[in-house]
């Protein structure tokens, strides 16, 4: 059994559906529980781009942390009403992807299983949108429970 389980969210209903796995899990006696939100800033970090001249990317970054801030604090008020007092993460790289993040925060907080949640997307939309869950099959080095929305 799991005594530290690091749950990665975002704004997604699979993110929820990972949460609320997490927290059920996290429930048993003994077992900690981080709720982290990766914020992906490399695309902001694209000089050659020239997206300075176009926006203000620390104020764009700012308003990442906001809404991530928020995002963790209905996470952990959602998993505080469960009984669990989680520990809580913001993610922040601008060189690294998210799942490279995510198990670089797993593996600093010593998280023995990593939640999340994943869309089960195939074909060409996954080629266009990508999979975090994907990569952190690949890149793991901890147990994984990847939570289907349906």
């Amino acid at each position: 059994m799991s005594k530290r389980i690091f749950v990665a969210i975002d704004s997604s209903s699979t993110s929820q559906k990972a949460l609320d796995e997490a927290i059920q899990l996290a429930a048993a006696p003994g077992v900690s529980l981080c709720i982290g939100t990766a914020l992906e800033e490399s695309a902001l970090m694209q000089h050659g781009m020239g997206l300075g001249s176009y926006i203000d990317v620390d104020k764009v970054k700012q308003e990442m942390r906001s809404i991530g801030d928020a995002l963790l604090e209905q996470a952990a008020a959602k998993a505080a009403a469960a009984g669990c007092d989680p520990y809580r993460v913001l993610i922040e790289s601008d060189r690294k992807r998210v799942a490279e993040m995510i198990v670089d925060a797993a593996a600093h907080w010593n998280a023995d299983l990593i939640v999340i949640g994943t869309h089960g997307r195939r074909g060409f939309e996954r080629m266009l949108v990508g999979s975090v869950a994907e990569n952190l099959v690949r890149i793991a080095t901890t147990s994984l429970l990847l939570v289907r929305e349906s």
